[in-house]
């Protein structure tokens, strides 16, 4: 694996959630099929594409099964999984900046694993530190996402798309629209771009896509690490 750059958030006093748009009929068990695997340009930019990855092939979906934990072994992520809900301007609630370190899973959605798109949000930085997804713009596709589910078992996830949005011009079928309507996905976010100082605000959000790839029980079928 290339070597990942540091340093890659921002560490700016007053920072605040970017809004998601919601487009919560996409979110549901998908129904519209979108091909974001090319790279665009304007305001969904790829990010740290490689041309020559060999991807593996999808899993068929599983039942779903609630998320506890999501690691990411090339961007140092080890994080516990709290469901979350909407705030009250329609988009996810993330965790509290007193718990940066945890990642928020939008509990009314689709479960990770099964047929759909499974929302998880996360903080990238707060007034003093980096946050749990501080790194998430270095993710590559390839990267492997591993999500530890209520019933004890692990959905691997393979990532298949970076993409930075921004929030004047947010799509929410592109950012959140399956890529396949009959793979179970995963999508990551977490607030990227610039930061205005004046709002409190940045000014888009950093979106990985991953599917299914993999399903094992933890601690038994231990899938191999990546090497680094």
């Amino acid at each position: 694996m290339s070597d990942r750059s540091q340093g890659a958030g921002r560490l700016l006093t007053g920072v605040a959630w970017v809004v998601l748009l919601l487009g919560l009929w996409l979110w549901g068990h998908g129904a519209t099929d979108l091909n974001l695997s090319s790279p665009t340009t304007g305001d969904a930019a790829a990010v740290g594409r490689p041309s020559d990855v060999d991807l593996p092939a999808a899993r068929r979906p599983v039942e779903g099964a609630e998320p506890r934990r999501v690691d990411i072994p090339a961007l140092r992520v080890q994080a516990p999984v709290v469901a979350r809900g909407l705030d009250g301007s329609g988009a996810i609630d993330p965790p509290p900046y007193a718990r940066a370190g945890v990642v928020g899973w939008y509990g009314d959605g689709v479960k990770p694993g099964e047929r759909g798109t499974s929302l998880f949000v996360g903080h990238v930085d707060t007034e003093s530190r980096p946050a749990v997804f501080y790194h998430l713009s270095e993710a590559e596709p390839g990267d492997t996402v591993r999500v530890t589910r209520a019933d004890g078992s692990v959905a691997e996830f393979t990532v298949d798309d970076v993409r930075v949005f921004s929030r004047a011009d947010f799509d929410p079928a592109k950012a959140y629209g399956p890529h396949s309507s009959e793979r179970a996905e995963l999508r990551l976010i977490t607030c990227g771009g610039s930061f205005d100082k004046a709002t409190g605000t940045y000014s888009a959000n950093v979106i990985v896509s991953a599917y299914l790839s993999d399903v094992y029980r933890s601690g038994v079928d231990s899938a191999p690490q990546k090497a680094s």
